[in-house]
Parts: C-alpha cells; structure tokens; sequence
C-alpha cells in the first residue's frame, strides 16, 4: 500500500472511531438491566449511560431523565464523562490537523517533510483519543462487572450488566488507534534523507587547464 493510501486508509478509519465514540458518548446504553418480574405485562427495562437513564416499558413506552447533579453522581462516571470529552476534543483537533498534513491534499505541498510530520502529529491525536475511549469504556465496564458479582439482595435477572454503548466505544477506540498507527506512519525520515542526496553537489569532471 503506497503512502497515500495508507494515510487516507487510516484517516478514515480513525473518522469513524470519532464518529463511533460520539455515539457511544451520546447513547443511554452503558449499563442495561434485565427484565424485572417474571410476567411480561409488566416488564421494565432500564438503560444507563453517561448523561440520563432510561426505563423502557413491555407495551413500548420509554421515558429518560438527565441525571441531576453532577456533583452526586459517581466517581467513575465523572471519570468516564471527563476521558470521553477529553477524546472527543483530541479526536476532533486530529481530524483537522491531519488533512493539513496528508498527501492526497494540496495543503502546504512545497515542504513536504513539513506535511509528513504534520500527519504523524494528526495519527498521535488520534491514537491519545482512542486510548482516552479505551480508558473511559474499560473503567465503565469493571465498575459494572464489580457491582453484578457483588453479594446483593438484588435479584440475578435485575443486575445490571453491559450495555450495546461499551460494545460501540471499544470498537471506536480500536479504528481510532489503528487509523492513528497509519498516519503515524508517515515518517518525514526517508523524504528529508532524500532531498539531502539530491542536494549534494555532483563532483566535476571536467579538468582545468591552465
């Protein structure tokens, strides 16, 4: 794969990691519990995630709240809340910064050891961000495997247990790194260790007589 594709392979690979952890930032579904009750008429699901809760009812009818406080709540989800945000914003700088430095645009094309290190500036962005999503989903995760095999009065079947929203943030942080370890790719070393030979001065055949 020549060095354009690999940067635009990975470029849009890491987009979509970006996209997949907005989603999954957003998504009410970090944490689900099982049906409650054993007759379906009067089932209830519920769904957490890092902003509102969700109660989803058997005949259809769902109803979220916005969590109250931030200051009330848990220490892992204001930890989760803050490593999403935090990849989010790194995610987006890299988004920027690595169309500045790809080959397949037109941006800066007359320094091109500049536009190298520009796109393995782009890919580090992109790789902190998916490691910040890694973080946040993994940290949400065991908090929520602790509290399923934690000896409660809690019924098996109402625990809470893992949400579709870890599911879509692991797989966002995995195209981020892998989108990221492409562009990074792009070292400037061979282009530089180029232009110096084509710098250096041929040596004269050409005899001088006086």
């Amino acid at each position: 794969m020549g060095g354009g594709a690999r940067e635009l392979a990975g470029y849009l690979a890491a987009l979509a990691g970006w996209v997949a952890a907005l989603a999954a930032a957003v998504l009410p579904h970090w944490r689900q519990s099982s049906y409650a009750g054993d007759a379906i008429i009067t089932a209830v699901g519920l769904h957490e995630g890092l902003w509102m809760s969700c109660a989803a009812q058997s005949t259809g009818q769902v109803q979220c709240r916005l969590h109250d406080s931030l200051l009330s709540l848990e220490v892992h989800i204001q930890t989760c809340r803050a490593l999403m945000v935090i990849s989010l914003l790194l995610g987006f700088f890299g988004i920027i910064v690595s169309v500045v430095g790809m080959k397949c645009t037109k941006v800066g094309e007359e320094d091109p050891v500049t536009k190298s290190r520009i796109a393995v500036a782009g890919g580090v962005l992109f790789v902190l961000s998916g490691l910040c999503t890694l973080a946040a989903v993994s940290l949400y995760a065991t908090q929520v495997t602790y509290e399923f095999f934690r000896e409660s009065t809690i019924p098996i079947n109402a625990r809470y247990e893992f949400g579709s929203a870890l599911f879509v943030g692991w797989g966002a942080a995995s195209l981020s790194m892998l989108g990221g370890s492409l562009l990074c790719c792009s070292c400037p070393a061979k282009e530089r260790r180029g232009q110096q030979y084509h710098r250096q001065p041929q040596p004269s055949t050409a005899r001088e007589y006086v």
